[in-house]
């Protein structure tokens, strides 16, 4: 499964962006789907994470409130709807994908792995 992240771009504080995570194969839709950050010199880190059917959804702490991640398998796309936006949300963003993920927190328990996004927030 290829995936495909865009949406990032440039914003002020306070605005919004949705990021998108397009798979080039139908079976995506059966992949629990996350997204993971990595700001310049931080590790990477996990953002949210939704499982195949979108039934349940996880959020970073520093997230909750203002993000959303939302799936259309007919799309076989996953968003991330941001916002609220703040400067220490800089970072490229990644979406990623797994058959089984049992703890969405866990970078490695996902197979397949977009090329990034990145989103800056200017104060």
């Amino acid at each position: 499964v290829q995936l495909q992240a865009s949406g990032g771009g440039l914003v002020q504080a306070g605005g919004s962006l949705r990021l998108s995570c397009e798979a080039s194969d139908p079976t995506f839709s059966n992949y629990a789907t996350g997204w993971f950050r990595q700001a310049p010199g931080k590790e990477r880190e996990f953002v949210s994470g939704i499982t195949w059917k979108g039934g349940r959804t996880y959020y970073a702490e520093f997230v909750q409130g203002r993000f959303t991640i939302s799936r259309d398998n007919a799309k076989n796309t996953v968003h991330l709807q941001m916002n609220s936006l703040k400067p220490e949300d800089t970072a490229v963003y990644y979406c990623a994908a797994g058959t089984v993920v049992t703890h969405y927190v866990h970078a490695y328990e996902y197979h397949y792995w977009g090329q990034g996004t990145e989103v800056t927030v200017s104060s």
